[in-house]
């Protein structure tokens, strides 16, 4: 006879709490630092059995290679405001910088490669090196302002200079800034990649935002990637969390708030459609209309691959980058990504590909490599893209197919069952279309606050949106707290 699984009160240290957390992604454990360096008692609760959310590893192949299980290159960790006041070093996290931050191949053996010195990215672009140069050089000496404002919607006025030659720009789509900064099918190309990050199609307004955001940091931070795994960023975040005296308990699946510990506060490190499930019988009508509304965006078809050896590019330079953004041109990019917005998919997708092993031997045996791929697909897809996923990569490196010693494959589907917040395979906890890019998760003054006192969202459904820079919790956190005094 079998008894039933523990209650979340039963699995928790203590019957009541200053502060319930419930998820434990980047946001998560970014809100309980906040509200543990106040003094207050936290609990974190997580559903799976391992903490972390969209930052984890495992061994997804073969034993002994370590693969990310979502998020896996981390600009904006290591530039994060609120990251950066922690001690995360003294905590075990150790940053690994690739040699190039990102490369593009292009048809016929040619490729990009952006180097951390701005005029040595120029060099690969040809005729459009003095454009880059241009456009590079006014926004990196700015890159503390600009990435300040980004993951503060409050400060976008406080830099006005910065973000006034970053504004008018991302303003527009990546297709016509593309078109206008650049001459070349590279420099178009280049721009392409790094836009296409954001699962938007290239002709949407604002999309130049991602494409200006990432391309900066490459020069500014570097786009690297935690020693041992992507693990490690949340081994030293909660380190640090047990040191404030947090408390972390996972397998606590929370259906409803009534399951919870007492508490003040409640934050949600979830989706809109989530806070509907657990907490809607305590929602006001107006309000949970407004978050049945609320949109999921393009959902992600993952790979990772256990390699006999690394991948051997038809251009030999792209070996020098963590990251490698395949999809050749800016109209070849921007077809795929307008397939998926249409709900179809493409035998050409855009291929994300991280190649860590180069950088970071720990993550496999000796003389083996490690590959994390994904491409975009309409949310909730069953559509199987692993062979188309192959075959972009086998385009711009003959040979790669049989270096492979074994494929492990994540839908959307798997997607979500490995985090409730991917809702349809949506790592991006929602749909970064213009007007829910800004007002996240509703039009609301504060967007963090529900209208039930002590319940906040703290996830990447609110401002700044995706990314691991922990903001959005921070910002909960502190909203949160003044609602508290």
């Amino acid at each position: 006879m079998t008894s039933n699984p523990p209650s979340i009160r039963e699995l928790c240290q203590k019957s009541n709490y200053d502060a319930v957390i419930i998820g434990s992604g980047p946001n998560g454990v970014a809100a309980g630092i906040v509200l543990a360096q106040k003094g207050m008692s936290v609990v974190i609760l997580e559903a799976q059995p391992t903490a972390g959310g969209g930052c984890r590893s495992g061994a997804l192949t073969l034993p002994g290679y370590v693969h990310d299980i979502c998020s896996s290159i981390h600009p904006l960790g290591i530039g994060s405001p609120f990251f950066r006041t922690l001690p995360l070093g003294k905590h075990g996290l150790k940053w690994v910088q690739p040699l190039a931050p990102f490369a593009q191949p292009f048809d016929g053996g040619r490729a990009v490669v952006v180097e951390r010195d701005v005029i040595d990215t120029a060099h690969s672009l040809g005729p459009d090196g003095p454009a880059y140069i241009r456009l590079m050089s006014s926004l990196r000496p700015n890159w503390n302002q600009v990435c300040d404002a980004l993951l503060n919607p409050t400060k976008l006025l406080f830099h006005p200079f910065a973000m006034s030659k970053f504004g008018l720009r991302a303003l527009k789509s990546a297709e016509a800034f593309a078109n206008s900064t650049f001459r070349t099918p590279l420099g178009k190309g280049l721009l392409a990649g790094i836009a296409a990050h954001s699962g938007l199609p290239l002709d949407t307004p604002t999309s130049a935002a991602i494409a200006l955001t990432l391309g900066i940091s490459a020069h500014a931070v570097g786009w690297p990637m935690p020693a041992g795994g992507a693990q490690k960023l949340m081994y030293a975040l909660f380190s640090f969390f047990y040191e404030l005296g947090g408390e972390v308990v996972t397998s606590a699946r929370v259906n409803s708030l009534k399951e919870l510990p007492t508490s003040k506060l409640v934050l949600c490190d979830i989706t809109p459609r989530q806070m509907l499930e657990i907490a809607g019988d305590e929602l006001p009508d107006a309000y949970k209309r407004r978050l049945k509304q609320y949109k999921y965006g393009t959902a992600t078809f993952k790979m990772d691959f256990a390699m006999d050896g690394p991948i051997p590019w038809q251009a030999k330079e792209i070996s020098r980058a963590g990251t490698v953004h395949i999809g050749n041109t800016l109209e070849e990019i921007s077809a795929s990504e307008k397939a998926i917005a249409r709900g179809s998919t493409t035998d050409k997708p855009y291929v994300l590909l991280a190649q860590h092993t180069l950088f970071d031997p720990s993550r496999a045996p000796e003389g083996k490599h490690t590959v994390w791929a994904y491409c975009h697909v309409p949310n909730g897809s069953a559509v199987d893209m692993s062979g188309a996923i192959e075959n972009q990569i086998e385009r711009f490196a003959p040979g790669f197919k049989n270096l492979i010693l074994a494929r492990s494959i994540t839908s959307p589907k798997q997607l979500q069952e490995h985090n409730a917040n991917y809702i349809g395979g949506d790592i991006n906890g929602g749909s970064l279309l213009p007007a829910q890019l800004f007002m996240r998760p509703t039009a609301r003054l504060i967007p963090y606050a529900t209208p039930v006192k002590g319940l906040y969202f703290c996830s990447s459904s609110t401002p700044p949106g995706p990314g691991v820079h922990g903001m959005c919790g921070y910002y909960a956190a502190q909203i949160a707290l003044r609602g508290w005094r």
